[in-house]
């Protein structure tokens, strides 16, 4: 579908003096029953709804529903109404309507909508005063209808004949999330007069070092013909091109923009957009904004890998899957958005992936992805069900849905890689179904059709996971990986199982920080509470949760009964859960980031939680970044340096610079014994270039022997820390820090120290944090600040200036107030900023 811009820039939407009521099904046939005099309007109940949004929305706000104790929704039908003012023709669109919907102007249908992911454009003719009425009928009567059943059936997602309705699975995968139905005008409706409407379509490439930009603008009737227009261009960046007419009331062009500035995943560069605007005589109209960039899939030497390249540049994809911002009110806004997506930024993560659990998210969302230099992997909305291909209106619904999509996002810049859709394939594969019974048109001609006619320049794979011998390995193509996770795979597993590119992984219980937010239900570090194990996630008919797979990864690490320490010391179980995620994640990244590594990407399992709980969320469901967030931030510094224990090859240093201006470093190498006394100091100068990384061997930056990772044992542990430290070489700033225990985090660690002095920089706060003997998982807890760095270890004789950030709940005159806790520091250190 086309870009629909007013002429004047003045595109209105019918947002204001919404009601909502709702009734049994099917007991209101039409809005001729709606009136307050006729029975069945009397003993409907209207309350204040807001458009774009939900019933649950709608019934939070009016007190009647919670989303801490939702009550289903879709055993009733919900009736939105509204008036509005205006005469003569005009096109009303309606950008979504969640799910099957019927719409009255002034009485009369204009509109029947079963798919919650089209748009719809009705001319209409308005009178003046005019009502509004959309009625969304109740899923769960529909569903009561014999529908015919597929050749398997997921658990994840209830009830199975859901995979005849285009609807999200949100809400309908107990286990995973909230089950709270989408319900409702999610989307807005907008208004625009026949005579300024201009239906737009443009697309974006790169062709060698050039940008393109092809543009057809369809003009109203007021501007049609020769003689009205005098000069029309399309401008971008600096340079502009003639549109021609081509039919009409058509115009079309190419603009050629030379030595055009690309656009780069922050990581790598940085994310240049530039304004495209048509000047059509006199009237300017915005189209939007764009990024010039060439998106690449390598496949490898040997043909089975699958890594992106983005302007010929490899760049190693790592992120998290996107959930909602709100699942309750389905949120459209820039400011919905912006929080999560510069968290994630702000984490090193260069992708996000929008699973097909979910929704195609609104305009905001894909342009501040753009405009933050994160790629997104998009999966068409499709996840586990036998979808009903044979069905003749499902086919056309689905095709319109793809079209629409890429055309609504298509000049998006980070958009990269489009999948048919979340585990279809896996989930018939693993029932021990042949690929012949379950590869589908859907995802191997339709879909791909669609995305070569809309979008040739993006990466398209049938779904997620997709590519091996079948379709969940992990060693080929496109995987979803759980080995370290809920297979309880050793953390070995991670370089031995040869990922190639983990479009999901890892899905912990991510236990929330000490302090989140002033006021939860329940409390989010209340291990006491009932419902705090409720709210952990599972997979259906399993009799383990994912807290059953952290607390065995715990037990591995440091060598403890999870229960026991759960039962007898609540908080330090809590800090050892914090500690265990940080390290596992940690672990995986490095693993894969490393050079020689097969793996190319890997996106965690997920971005945020929906619901205050110790979730799969690498942030907290009110913005609270959790120990994994921040182990992830320092491994995805784009200047960074990691080791890997290579056994009795030593450690391995794995340096790395991708972004886009080379680096003199310094690289040092340091051995603590009983966490304060120095036993080994190396170091070694290097230039590291642009976008390169490289790999030493301690034993050469040493120069002698050393039993730098504990192999051979000769004799007792000469050392319990090794810390790698690179600076930059002119100004001594630490860039990155690496550490490694030769002896684990079980049994004897090293007792710790701390010592903290807060400091003020005019606005900014700051701790100022000191070791004599090494802090290992050290943890700033603060109710109105947050810091910048969380659950690192503290080098003996170090000092380290934390940045505290104040949270978005405290009141600008909070000073910083909170406690320092440290794994093996016995008490925790408090500090406060005086007066």
């Amino acid at each position: 579908m086309a870009k629909l811009i007013d002429l004047h820039g003045r595109a209105a939407t019918i947002a204001d003096g919404w009601q909502l009521a709702s009734s049994p099904p099917n007991a209101i046939a039409d809005p001729s029953s709606l009136s307050d005099q006729s029975a069945a309007g009397a003993a409907l109940n209207w309350i204040a709804a807001e458009v774009p949004g939900t019933v649950a929305a709608a019934r939070q706000k009016a007190g009647t529903w919670s989303a801490a104790r939702p009550m289903p929704l879709g055993g009733e039908d919900h009736w939105f109404r509204t008036s509005f003012s205006g005469t003569g023709e005009e096109i009303l669109r309606f950008h979504g309507l969640a799910t099957l919907a019927t719409v009255w102007l002034n009485g009369r249908e204009i509109l029947a909508s079963r798919n919650m992911f089209l748009s719809h454009d009705v001319p209409v003719l308005l009178a003046g005063h005019n009502e509004l009425v959309i009625c969304f009928r109740s899923l769960d009567r529909a569903l009561e209808e014999p529908l015919s059943g597929g050749r398997w059936r997921p658990r994840m997602i209830t009830p199975s004949g859901l995979r005849h309705v285009r609807t999200t699975a949100l809400g309908h995968m107990p286990g995973w999330c909230p089950s709270i139905d989408a319900i409702g005008p999610w989307r807005a409706i907008e208004r625009i007069p026949k005579r300024r409407a201009v239906t737009a379509e443009i697309r974006s490439c790169l062709e060698g070092t050039a940008g393109i930009l092809d543009v057809t603008l369809e003009l109203p009737d007021d501007h049609a013909g020769p003689a009205t227009i005098s000069c029309a261009t399309i401008s971008c960046a600096g340079a502009s091109a003639v549109l021609a007419r081509a039919t009409p009331s058509m115009m079309t062009g190419r603009l050629e923009i030379p030595d055009v500035e690309l656009w780069w995943p922050h990581t790598h560069g940085y994310p240049t957009l530039h304004n495209i605007s048509a000047n059509i005589g006199d009237i300017s109209i915005a189209l939007g904004r764009t990024g010039f960039r060439k998106i690449e899939v390598d496949r490898g030497a040997d043909g089975r890998g699958f890594a992106l390249k983005v302007n010929g540049t490899p760049v190693f994809c790592r992120g998290a899957l996107w959930s909602s911002a709100d699942i309750t009110t389905l949120p459209t806004t820039r400011e919905a958005f912006a929080p999560w997506l510069t968290l994630a930024r702000d984490g090193g993560m260069n992708m996000i992936r929008v699973p097909g659990t979910t929704v195609y998210e609104a305009d905001a969302f894909y342009d501040l992805c753009d405009e933050l230099g994160l790629l997104v992997w998009q999966d068409f909305m499709f996840a586990n069900f036998d979808y009903p291909v044979g069905d003749e209106a499902f086919a056309s619904s689905v095709k319109a849905e793809a079209a629409q999509f890429l055309a609504r996002t298509a000049i998006s810049p980070a958009l990269a890689v489009l999948s048919g859709g979340s585990e279809v394939y896996q989930q018939a594969a693993m029932l021990g179904l042949p690929a012949k019974k379950y590869i589908s048109p859907l995802f191997e001609e339709w879909l791909p059709e669609a995305v070569k006619q809309a979008r040739p320049d993006l990466a398209y794979v049938p779904g997620s996971p997709s590519g091996g011998a079948l379709p969940f390995v992990v060693d080929e193509g496109v995987s979803h990986y759980y080995g370290v996770g809920g297979y309880k795979r050793p953390l070995t597993d991670a370089r031995h199982a040869g990922v190639r590119f983990a479009a999901e992984c890892l899905a912990f219980a991510n236990v929330p920080p000490e302090v989140t937010a002033p006021v939860h239900e329940p409390p989010l570090a209340d291990i006491t509470d009932p419902r705090w194990k409720v709210r952990i996630p599972r997979d259906m008919g399993a009799p383990w949760d994912f807290e059953d797979i952290r607390d065995h990864y715990l037990e591995e690490i440091f060598a403890v009964r999870a229960a026991t320490v759960r039962y007898e010391a609540p908080d330090r179980y809590l800090e050892l859960s914090r500690a265990t995620q940080a390290i596992v994640t940690e672990h995986v990244f490095t693993e894969w980031m490393r050079e020689g590594s097969t793996a190319k990407g890997g996106l965690v399992l997920m971005l945020q939680d929906f619901e205050p709980s110790a979730a799969w969320g690498l942030i907290t469901s009110c913005g609270a970044p959790k120990s994994s967030w921040y182990a992830m931030k320092r491994i995805f510094n784009p200047v960074r340096v990691t080791m890997t224990d290579e056994g009795v090859n030593g450690l391995a240093i794995h340096l790395a610079n991708e972004s886009s201006q080379s680096r003199d470093v310094v690289i040092r190498l340091t051995a603590w014994r009983d966490g304060r006394t120095q036993v080994l100091a190396a170091k070694e100068a290097l230039t590291l270039r642009a976008r390169s990384s490289t790999t030493l061997s301690a034993f050469k930056l040493i120069g002698s022997f050393f039993d730098i990772s504990y192999a051979y044992r000769f004799n007792p542990p000469q050392h319990d820390a090794t810390v790698a430290t690179l600076t930059d070489a002119a100004t001594g700033e630490v860039l990155s820090e690496a550490f490694h225990f030769p002896c684990g985090h079980a049994g004897a660690v090293p007792e710790g120290s701390l010592e903290a002095l807060i400091e003020r920089d005019g606005d900014a706060w700051f701790l100022r944090l000191k070791a004599e003997r090494m802090a290992r998982f050290v943890h700033i807890a603060d109710q109105n600040f947050i810091a910048e760095d969380d659950w690192f270890h503290l080098a003996p004789k170090r000092e380290r200036r934390i940045r505290l950030c104040r949270r978005a709940t405290a009141a600008n005159t909070a000073s910083p107030k909170g406690r320092i806790r440290a794994t093996n520091v016995p008490s925790p250190l408090t500090f406060e900023a005086k007066p």
